[in-house]
């Protein structure tokens, strides 16, 4: 789905906390304006309180939720779903289609979790404290946790056998850095053994053969260049799969019930393909040839189907594929819009999520034989009519170098803000817009439900822009890897600028009124836009955001520095540094000339919020405009209701003064 206004992609959906300022002493003048209380955990600088009137006006959009699909019960036709009814995601299940969503989980902190496989004796929880990404894991029993891992290193799950009896993991634990890999049997949490020492924060086991002699590994070093490996159980040893000097990127991993493995490669292709992977000598052969990349799948219990998925320029279309004969079917009855999570029960049906322009994220089923779908959930959204949520268009241009980049285009109903009423009806003519620049820079704005950002197309009547520059993901491995480095990095930005153009140019748009907003590296394209491309907009709101490239890749969590400097560039270099520091917002903050709203996560471990901090500081003391709201228990984005909302209202104040002048 696209990266939001850090509210589709950063801020979840949960409870509004509300109540009213009151003055500290009684006085001969009209009282305050009843305003909605700040949470607890947020510090709010320099920031007007916000009208309690607006929240109400906003409220149902606010109470949006959605389910994601998170596994099948292995004993029962029933799902695990994750979703929210109080301030956080939990886990609950559903014993059939379209019943009650039972609680099972009950944290303060967001968490996922899955059944074991093939048994389903015990579920596995992940769980972090406050959004810093270090991720315990935990079974779960009458509501309650139990520790697996070793309560203070940062752990990641990795792939069950196929019985369900071993876990893989990676870990922290030996030295704070270094991603090892370990098996344990969750049932006894004593059992955990290394079986990897890795010297890297990338590696991950995918899956193990039928007999769990081998473990298949991968090493992920860049979003281009992920590398494969047979790990043997026994005695240790790790051999390569193929030859890890050649840079191919390896996506989805499953292996089938005979022992053939499938992944999706970019292997002699610009995009991500589906096909058979020769554990020995690296081969691939692909069995999919569409022009767009396979972004995930599953195999069938019998190895004769596999279900997978296909981005189409930002849309998902499934696939099922008759492994024998390499016929194919299209499941044309989905709408248009995103589905994740894809998965087959044991009996053959496939799971997974859905969400569109008119529907939050939901759970559905397939039945392969017959083609029948089935919907197990049907998410709430504050009461509205989600038929009146307008459908995206893409939009398209050339940039500085004659590259084609797009991005996706909201504009409001024109029966509601009709551009040919311009003349007559000023509030109603072209309309003001903003731009959300998705982060990564590996990934990808995507058309799927907007939530609580279809209250600035519907009720506010601004339209929204979701642009993919260079560097995006979706668009082929050439496309992606055009913004790497610090001599190509202002390239996206120059993308950008001709994006922006384009946004203006269109007929029902007030190229006056144009903002912009993004979060991580879309926070970084928010400051170095509020510097170079000024004169094109009114204000930006840049949420935990790089404001130097040498201070947060010296800053960054140590597990992800090299990833980091693949992508951007290594500060220990003299050459790359002087660049880091030469295209960095922060060296040119004297030329930031419009309103700013910056957001932050205390316990951001990827962006550290030193990264907000001097970026403030620097703005305020060339005396420009700067808010600043900080969650003292969020992390790289807010995930608790509370604090997510109160940031959204707090957004549409900045943006009601900005682009609508109220």
């Amino acid at each position: 789905m696209p990266r939001n206004l850090f509210a589709a992609a950063l801020l979840a959906t949960t409870t509004l906390s509300l109540g009213f300022a009151l003055p500290a002493h009684a006085q001969d003048t009209a009282a305050p304006e009843p305003a909605v209380a700040l949470p607890a955990a947020l510090t709010a600088e320099q920031m007007p309180p916000i009208p309690l009137a607006m929240a109400e006006r906003a409220r149902p959009y606010l109470e949006a939720r959605g389910a994601g699909f998170a596994g099948w019960d292995p004993n029962a036709r029933a799902v695990l779903v994750s979703t929210r009814f109080a301030n956080t995601n939990q886990l609950h299940r559903v014993a059939q289609p379209m019943g009650a969503r039972t609680q099972i989980t009950f944290e303060a902190e967001p968490v996922g979790g899955r059944y074991a496989p093939k048994r389903g004796d015990v579920i596995v929880v992940r769980k972090d404290r406050g959004g810093d990404e270090y991720f315990q894991l935990y079974t779960l029993k009458d509501g309650r946790l139990t520790l697996l891992t070793d309560g203070k290193s940062r752990n990641q799950q990795g792939a069950w056998s196929a019985d369900g009896h071993l876990l893989a993991f990676s870990s922290t634990r030996r030295n704070g850095v270094d991603s090892d890999l370990y098996v344990m049997d969750p049932r006894d949490p004593a059992s955990a053994r290394m079986v990897f020492q890795s010297n890297g924060g990338g590696w991950a086991v995918l899956g193990f053969s039928p007999g769990k002699q081998e473990a298949y590994v991968a090493d992920y070093n860049s979003v281009q260049d992920v590398d494969l490996y047979r790990l043997d159980m026994a005695s240790g040893t790790m051999l390569p799969i193929g030859n890890p000097a050649d840079q191919v990127a390896h996506g989805s991993f499953r292996v089938g019930p005979d022992g053939t493995l499938w992944v999706t490669s970019d292997r002699d292709s610009d995009f991500q393909r589906l096909g058979r992977l020769d554990p020995i000598t690296g081969n691939f052969t692909p069995v999919t040839s569409e022009r767009w990349d396979v972004d995930g799948f599953d195999i069938s219990p019998d190895g004769k189907t596999i279900a997978y998925v296909v981005n189409e320029a930002g849309t998902d279309r499934m696939r099922l594929l008759d492994v024998a004969t390499g016929k194919v079917r299209k499941v044309d009855a989905l709408p248009a819009g995103l589905i994740g999570g894809v998965e087959f029960a044991p009996w053959g049906e496939i799971g997974f999520s859905l969400s569109s322009a008119k529907s939050a994220s939901d759970v559905w089923s397939l039945d392969p034989a017959t083609m029948l779908l089935t919907r197990w959930t049907q998410s709430e959204t504050g009461g509205l009519d989600v038929s009146v949520n307008v459908e995206p268009e893409i939009l398209t241009t050339r940039s500085f170098d004659g590259l084609e980049v797009s991005g996706i285009l909201y504009l409001p109903d024109p029966a509601k803000y009709p551009g040919k009423l311009a003349r007559y009806l000023k509030k109603k003519g072209k309309r003001p817009m903003l731009v959300s620049v998705h982060g990564g820079p590996e990934g990808q704005s995507r058309a799927g439900f907007l939530a609580r950002n279809n209250y600035y197309l519907n009720e506010l009547g601004i339209g929204l822009f979701y642009p993919n520059v260079r560097g995006s993901t979706g668009y082929g491995k050439v496309f992606v890897s055009l913004d790497n480095g610090p001599f190509k990095r202002e390239d996206s930005v120059k993308d950008m600028a001709a994006l922006i153009d384009a946004v203006r140019a269109h007929k029902r748009v007030d190229a006056g009124k144009v903002g912009l907003t993004g979060g991580s590296y879309g926070g970084y394209m928010c400051y170095a836009a509020a510097v170079q491309l000024k004169d094109k907009l009114t204000a930006t709101q840049c949420t935990v955001a790089i404001s130097n490239f040498v201070s947060f890749l010296e800053n960054t969590n140590p597990y992800r520095q090299d990833l980091r400097r693949v992508e951007y560039g290594d500060e220990r270099d003299p050459v790359q540094r002087a660049k880091l520091t030469e295209i960095s917002p922060l060296t040119r903050v004297n030329e930031i000339a419009k309103p700013m709203f910056i957001i932050t996560g205390a316990n951001d471990p990827r962006v550290p919020k030193s990264e907000a901090d001097q970026m403030v500081a620097a703005i305020r003391a060339k005396g420009g405009e700067a808010w600043h709201l900080v969650a003292a228990d969020e992390g790289h984005g807010f995930a608790k209701k509370a604090n997510a909302d109160y940031a959204f209202l707090a957004q549409l104040a900045f943006w009601k003064k900005h682009l609508l002048g109220e």
